[in-house]
């Protein structure tokens, strides 16, 4: 059971109602209802049709590619999908939105009702209901900070398609709402339907705020608008619930309005009253036929579908023996489950055992010494220097005693400098394990013949120096012995009269 989140008043606890609703740009290589460009980062204005500046007469044609992509998200989160949709003007005026509405669905959304099985630190599985997921065309951009008298419009977002994906009101701290958005992205990414940049706005959330005391009805809720990070949207949340809380217990009111969250100063500042759907004069879109789908169209799309990352995890655990941290972080993001699958059948295969058998050691050396080495490199796991058959063939040399430990490590070192496969190095620069016993039995008496007044003081009882004479061995070897040879040939011979 997932532990109460509560803010702590002079009245009492308060308890947090959280509703995300998180925009998803749709990966599409043109717009919702026009043939423009949509690549990230284009010069302003460069990326714009008729259709998108709304020039008279422009009718705008639906992209199937994004209505096919709003039904594989809501497969994903096992939503209802409606055969039946129809698309909407939302009326409102704003200077980068050029037609003065926005198409989108209001009555009747592309997706129904689904859900979204999250998990916090704070406690076990909840599962957040979702709403419902409507198509919509992104407004354009208005830039404030490059001129002290003049706003400048870039409309090449003008027309992006975007699943709105609404949750119900069921998240109730802002760790359940980090863990919604991120599964959520989680879920998108390994379907390809969304790419998942925040920090790009492809990927952003307005966040409904209230409170209430416990078993009271919702209190009046505060939207913060186009919130691009999972910590913002926490922080953000935190904030709004103080800021709430402090004016009721001040005997003040709620009103119902949109805010913005600054992240320099951690706080939220009003930015207008909330609109009501009468205020937006929604009618439904004449230039638009209204949606229709088949049966065979959605079965196709369900088809397409990947395993969904909570299903991987729980593979990872019940057939790998992985532990549910492990399983995790190896599912979190779609390239890292991609290159583990890869890593584990490449090391299964060389070492000739299940991939059960191999699995652990796999996982653990990609989530530590991978990862920190990509980290440090500041490279997504995609871009690794490496690829998963050389982490294989390393772990592999590792295995059958080829390597050490601190041996792999160096000359893994080297394989992320020169991307040279790892027994190629080993064998160029002679960074193999020594397990001659004849070479490590010379080694050995060196060792003894230097150090006898330590010989004698082992022999007196001083077990303790036997680590001692482990290490002055395996320095003489230059790191490279085998440490379990070496402690069985020590024993035999620090022990002979």
């Amino acid at each position: 059971m997932a532990e109460t989140y509560t803010i702590e008043g002079r009245t009492g606890p308060w308890e947090v109602v959280l509703g995300l609703e998180v925009h998803a740009q749709v990966i599409s290589k043109s717009k919702l209802f026009s043939g423009a460009s949509t690549t990230f980062g284009g010069e302003p204005n460069s990326q714009v049709s008729l259709v998108d500046a709304a020039m008279p007469g422009m009718l705008p044609v639906l992209n199937g590619e994004c209505v096919r992509q709003a039904v594989r998200t809501g497969l994903a989160l096992g939503a209802k999908i409606n055969l039946w949709s129809r698309f909407d003007r939302k009326n409102y005026f704003y200077a980068d939105l050029p037609q003065g509405y926005q198409i989108s669905q209001f009555q009747h959304p592309i997706v129904g009702e689904g859900k979204l099985e999250i998990e916090t630190e704070e406690g076990g599985p909840r599962t957040v209901g979702i709403e419902r997921i409507h198509l919509e065309q992104d407004a354009g951009k208005s830039i404030h900070d490059l001129s002290p008298s003049a706003s400048y419009v870039d409309l090449n977002r003008s027309g992006v398609a975007l699943m709105e994906i609404v949750s119900k009101p069921d998240m109730r701290s802002p760790a359940e709402a980090g863990a919604y958005v991120t599964a959520l992205r989680q879920i998108v990414r390994a379907i390809g339907s969304c790419d998942g940049n925040m920090q790009e706005g492809s990927m952003r959330a307005d966040v409904n705020v209230s409170v209430r005391k416990a078993g009271e009805p919702f209190g009046t809720r505060c939207e913060i608008k186009n919130v691009n990070s999972i910590r913002f949207i926490q922080q953000a949340i935190a904030y709004e619930a103080r800021r709430q809380v402090e004016i009721l217990e001040d005997g003040g009111s709620i009103h119902q309005e949109t805010r913005l969250f600054d992240p320099d100063r951690g706080e939220t500042r009003s930015l207008r009253s909330k609109e009501d759907a009468h205020d937006y004069r929604y009618f439904p879109e004449p230039d638009l036929l209204p949606l229709e789908l088949t049966a065979e169209f959605v079965e196709e799309c369900r088809r397409s579908l990947p395993e969904l990352p909570g299903a991987r995890r729980a593979r990872y655990e019940a057939e790998l023996g992985l532990t549910p941290y492990l399983a995790g972080v190896l599912t979190a993001d779609q390239d890292s489950a991609d290159w583990f699958e890869a890593l584990l059948a490449d090391t299964a295969k060389r070492q000739g055992k299940p991939p059960r058998d191999v699995a652990e050691r796999a996982a653990n050396w990609m989530t530590g010494e991978l990862f920190g080495a990509l980290n440090k490199l500041g490279v997504e796991v995609a871009d690794s220097p490496v690829s998963p058959a050389q982490g294989g063939e390393l772990l592999a040399l590792l295995a059958d005693g080829t390597l050490s430990g601190p041996l792999a490590k160096q000359l893994f070192e080297i394989m992320l400098e020169t991307r040279e496969d790892p027994g190629a190095i080993a064998e160029a620069r002679g960074l193999k394990q020594v397990s001659d016993t004849g070479a490590l039995e010379t080694a050995i008496a060196q060792v003894m013949a230097a150090n006898a007044d330590k010989l004698a003081e082992y022999r007196s009882g001083k077990d303790k120096l036997f680590g001692f004479f482990v290490g002055q061995v395996m320095k003489a070897s230059g790191g490279k012995a085998n440490p379990a040879v070496v402690n069985d040939l020590l024993k035999k011979a620090l022990n002979q009269a």
